[in-house]
């Protein structure tokens, strides 16, 4: 697994995980909204802590830094 996202992405995604999770503890959202929400959420805190996005690689994107020397 090749890392395709950057820094910026991996904030954002978390900053939207802890939003959900804080919108289900006060039992802003439940039912089956609430559970759809959480799956997402747990999805943007795995694919942030292992800076790899499946869709990402389907699509051609990386938001990672390259290795490559700016000319």
């Amino acid at each position: 697994m090749k890392k395709n996202m950057g820094t910026a992405d991996k904030v954002i995604r978390i900053i939207v995980a802890l939003i959900i999770a804080g919108l289900y503890l006060f039992n802003i959202i439940s039912g089956t909204l609430a559970v759809v929400l959480l799956i997402v959420a747990a999805i943007f805190l795995l694919t942030s802590i292992f800076s790899f996005c499946p869709l990402y690689t389907l699509f051609g994107i990386s938001t990672a830094p390259s290795d490559k020397p700016v000319a």
